[in-house]
């Protein structure tokens, strides 16, 4: 019999099937989501004034890369007449659209926060960016003096009429359009003519006459915008306004088709700035018409089109950002400690045969790492040494140096570097050229793949027989940037270890086709599968009531079927945590779906950028760095490592004393809701304040 209650009580909710595009995110909107947490960096006060300086940099870069990768590739796809929806349900224009109006509430933010905010706090301190037109008459005498000598030279304005076409413009060059009056017996023939501002010259004039203990600048483009009556004798000048276009930067390699890789990637680089454009930036103000010009002769849309109010090219401000002194403008200064199994230690060899040892970068110092291969190039013990190189730190890198060293001292060197590393590709090809002088053997990599796994090889002849050494990184062998980025580094000497790295090497310099590895995660081969095999455990686990949980820390979650697998693993009540830096495709706390899923976001003074993997397994834990995000580029289409990480009591360290403390950071983390949008988490009452980053710095300067 039917009871009032039963009539009226709401039907059960049934969840949405796994592949409903209500279950993703965008992965484009996802990325400026997390743009708009560096954004925040440079709101939030309590940062010190030159690091928000820093942080709207950040930002800006970010956004000139994002344009140049992925807004192309959806140009492309525009252009190619693509069908497909992405996984949220938009199509490419459906995409570009909600990019354009998205973006433009950001840079409402951004626009303000830097005229309104931190220029003038800047000027408060003596750095001030002025006007030419508002200096004294003797110091804008200085100023066309600097102007004849520096810059009058090296312009070259453009004209564009019937007689000159449109000028090619530069990925990211800032140019100015010039409307030019001319007297004729008809009246006023009116021009038009570009000017680029020269990208070799600091962006950032000094003014030398600044009052004592104060640092002035003036503009490049206001400077050369002042003086543009000497570049065009005999016309009036009108108006000029600033403007900067955006082009498809990434490299279209037909691999299959290059003999030599080298080769091949070298030419790309030369047309890499003739890309197509795909942004334009101009000056607030610029008339409707001038505009138009431009749009058209860029064969762009309004779309495309972004007014700044304000200062464009935002990466310039790197030049304020390192002004010399201003010390209580930025953060305190720290030394990167050393761990104390390592203090003093001049033969790092005896000391990774004792036990495996765990960096905790930058907090602790990158120096170890360059020290293993000095090391192991002097070392007459030593026989081979093989390492992968994707970025390093330029022209004097110590990884390589150390490299050189020892190809030159006749050991065995092989270097696998990754030509096509985004942006460092020339860096990588004149250090591959060195290596190959110098008699090390050289591997370029794979076509269609990159290699993206870090790892170092070192063969040495003991007492006892052959001994492998290792170091696996989740970061660059860049000591530059291992003080600003979040890394592990993890030495063993473990044979289950050292079997699968000569593996792995032997399918990355020769003709090895390797299926299976012992314990390394080793993408494309086998990380996807384990992965995938990992999650669907710990949804058995939940399932058969055994202990469960997955906690990762990553820069990206972008691959569905990872998304659709952990989405199965919480519908069984598996508890998932997950601290994702960038990009997240996974909407959490949906109903039947993902309610036991939690998804944070670090932003703060370093860039997060380990990866982490743990997986309860009943009562067996299992504990993994790595140098790959769950993206379907470093599952499917990267040579990618996942290490697991086998001495308990640094998978206890791994755990407790850093992802723990990660995911309980209530100062910098951010909550990602459930409609997409992220909110802060602060400390409540009585809750201790948690900055993650802070308590580690601590930690190591203390230990």
């Amino acid at each position: 019999m039917l009871t009032q209650r039963d009539v009226f009580a709401a039907p059960p909710v049934v969840p949405p099937a796994l592949d409903d595009p209500q279950l993703f995110f965008s992965r484009e909107l996802s990325w400026l989501e997390f743009n708009d947490r560096v954004l925040e960096e440079a709101l939030d006060r309590s940062t010190p004034l030159l690091e928000r300086l820093k942080f709207v940099a950040i930002f800006g870069t970010n956004l000139d890369e994002f344009f140049m990768i992925r807004v192309a590739a959806i140009k492309q796809q525009i252009e190619a007449q693509v069908v497909r929806r992405s996984e949220d349900g938009r199509m490419p224009a459906e995409h570009l659209a909600a990019i354009s109006e998205r973006l433009r509430q950001s840079l409402g933010k951004q626009m303000p926060l830097l005229s309104e905010e931190l220029l003038p706090a800047l000027e408060t301190h003596g750095i001030r960016i002025v006007r030419v037109a508002e200096l004294d008459e003797e110091t804008q005498l200085a100023l066309e003096r600097t102007f004849d000598d520096r810059l009058f030279p090296v312009l070259t304005p453009l004209a564009v009429d019937s007689g000159h076409p449109f000028p090619y413009i530069s990925n990211l060059s800032l140019s100015l359009a010039v409307e030019l009056e001319e007297p004729s017996a008809e009246g006023v023939e009116l021009h038009f003519a570009r000017v680029k501002i020269p990208p070799t010259l600091p962006r950032f004039v000094p003014v030398e006459s600044a009052p004592a203990g104060e640092r002035w600048f003036v503009l490049l483009e206001d400077l050369i915008a002042h003086h543009l009556d000497a570049l065009f004798p005999g016309m009036t000048v009108r108006e000029a306004y600033l403007f900067r276009v955006t082009r498809d930067a990434d490299l279209d390699l037909q691999e299959d088709e290059a003999d030599d890789l080298l080769r091949a990637i070298e030419s790309e680089l030369q047309r890499r700035r003739f890309g197509e454009p795909v942004r334009l930036e101009i000056e607030h103000g610029m008339p409707e018409y001038m505009r138009d010009f431009l749009l058209q002769a860029l064969d762009l849309s309004e779309v495309d089109c972004y007014e700044v109010d304000g200062l464009m090219a935002l990466s310039d401000l790197w030049q304020i950002v390192g002004l010399p002194d201003y010390e209580t403008l930025r953060d305190a200064p720290f030394m990167p400690a050393i761990p104390r199994a390592l203090r003093g230690k001049t033969d790092l060899f005896s000391q990774i045969r004792e036990s495996d040892v765990l960096l905790h970068h930058p907090y602790e110092s990158f120096d170890p790492v360059v020290q293993f291969l000095q090391q192991a190039a002097e070392d007459d013990q030593v026989l081979a040494i093989k390492a992968t190189l994707y970025r390093t730190s330029g022209k004097n890198s110590p990884i390589v140096r150390a490299l050189l060293e020892a190809a030159e001292n006749e050991k065995q060197v092989a270097v696998v570097i990754e030509l096509k590393a985004r942006f460092d590709e020339e860096n990588n090809i004149e250090w591959a050229k060195r290596l190959e002088r110098a008699g090390a053997h050289v591997v370029y990599g794979f076509p269609g793949q990159k290699v993206h796994a870090k790892t170092l090889l070192v063969v040495r002849q003991e007492d006892d027989g052959i001994r492998r050494y290792m170091h696996f990184g989740t970061g660059n062998y860049n000591e530059k940037t291992a003080r600003l980025y979040t890394d592990l580094s993890l030495f063993t000497c473990r044979p289950e270890l050292g079997e699968d790295v000569t593996q792995l090497f032997n399918a990355l310099t020769g003709f090895s086709k390797v299926k299976d590895y012992e314990d390394l995660l080793v993408a494309p081969v086998t990380l996807r599968r384990e992965m995938l095999s990992m999650i669907d455990r710990e949804t058995e686990h939940a399932r058969e009531g055994r202990p469960a949980g997955i906690h990762a820390k990553l820069n990206a979650l972008t691959d569905p079927d990872i998304v659709r697998a952990l989405y199965r693993a919480s519908q069984a009540g598996v508890k998932i945590d997950l601290l994702i830096r960038g990009m997240c495709i996974l909407r959490p706390g949906i109903p039947g779906v993902s309610e036991t899923i939690t998804v944070k976001s670090i932003v703060g003074r370093f860039l997060e950028h380990s990866r982490i993997y743990i997986f309860e397994n009943g009562d067996d834990r299992e504990v993994y760095m790595s140098s790959a995000d769950w993206m379907g580029r470093n599952l499917d289409r990267r040579v990618e490592l996942g290490v697991p990480v086998m001495d308990p009591v640094l998978a206890e360290v791994l755990t407790s004393q850093i992802l723990n403390v990660l995911l309980s950071d209530n100062v910098k983390s951010r909550l990602l809701l459930p409609n997409g949008s992220y909110q802060r988490r602060t400390a409540q009452d009585g809750e201790m304040h948690i900055n993650a980053q802070r308590i580690f710095l601590q930690q190591a300067q203390s230990a």
